[in-house]
């Protein structure tokens, strides 16, 4: 198959590129460094691609680039290229927001409905549900974003699901939860924290380290993806979870028994965006995509650990 992945540089879609390499098919990643973090990680993340010689890079903005040949030449489309940080979202940056997450969303479809694609999948937010004590969180439940970063997420939702039920555009969503592992972000809790471990320097932890998040391995995340593109119900959308619910509390001790080092800890009031908890009912994804996560936290976070410390 001939594939087209958006947000290529990102650890999700670097990793699903692999994955889609690896099975024999051929890629074109488009990325245009978006800096929300230092362009060199996200180059870093090209390198073994561009060794393949099934994988083309094309640099640039979904909003500007003349996406349609693109996309023309693709059966699956995997749209995982987004401006992310629920914190970061708010006043004058919302603008970058709204393009990279809404309009740049609505150009990919516009070109799919065109020209014709085997399946879009557009990559999701669990930040869609918002601040809610009804766990686990359902697909078929309210949802009610609690950040800028959310609503624009939901708002692409909302453009897939239009373009499937107007145009036919075979569509599939996927809501992910707190994605780690190797690669991840620089301003991620995982990251952040055994960054810290290796370096010896201490962490902030915003809030009083109760708030549970639905942590769930990179790999698990992409096999998920690559079932949905593949098996999903047309229109659908599903959680991607990886059944290690727990506090954050809970998640530095794993790291400090993984690393073998105390974290010092410097505590922050609640910033503005963050939820109290998140849990993914997965249940859709088990039936019709026979998707069940496979990596526990105490593993991923292992595996996480030797790769910062080989990148070192």
């Amino acid at each position: 198959m001939r594939c087209l992945v958006t947000g290529a540089a990102g650890f999700i879609a670097s990793t699903l590129a692999q994955r889609l390499l690896a099975a024999g098919h051929d890629v074109v990643g488009v990325d245009g460094f978006v800096d929300n973090y230092p362009e060199p990680l996200k180059r870093a993340n090209l390198v073994d691609l561009l060794r393949e010689p099934r994988f083309s890079f094309v640099e640039g903005l979904i909003e500007t680039l003349d996406i349609e040949p693109l996309v023309a030449q693709a059966d699956y489309v995997y749209h995982l290229a987004a401006l992310p940080g629920v914190r970061s979202s708010w006043g004058a940056s919302f603008e970058a927001y709204a393009s990279h997450n809404v309009y740049a969303t609505q150009r990919l479809l516009e070109a799919a409905r065109r020209v014709g694609v085997e399946r879009f999948a557009y990559a999701s937010s669990s930040s869609v549900y918002g601040d809610t004590d009804l766990l686990p969180m359902v697909e078929t439940g309210r949802e009610r974003p609690h950040s800028p970063y959310g609503v624009t997420k939901l708002a692409g939702e909302h453009l897939v699901r239009l373009y499937h039920r107007n145009y036919g555009v075979p569509t599939v969503s996927l809501r992910y939860f707190t994605v780690y592992g190797p690669r991840q972000r620089p301003d991620m809790a995982i990251q952040r924290f055994l960054t810290a471990s290796r370096d010896g320097t201490p962490i902030t932890l915003f809030g009083d380290g109760e708030q549970t998040r639905d942590f769930t391995y990179v790999d698990d995340t992409v096999d998920a993806t690559l079932r949905a593109a593949q098996r999903g119900r047309r229109g659908a959308v599903y959680n991607v979870g990886g059944g290690s619910t727990v506090t954050v509390n809970h998640l530095i001790e794993v790291i400090e028994a993984v690393t073998g080092s105390r974290l010092e800890v410097r505590r922050e009031g609640v910033q503005r965006g963050d939820v109290g908890h998140t849990l993914a009912d997965t249940q859709r994804a088990s039936e019709e995509l026979d998707c069940v996560p496979s990596i526990q936290l105490e593993d991923g976070i292992a595996r996480h650990w030797e790769w910062l410390r080989a990148a070192d």
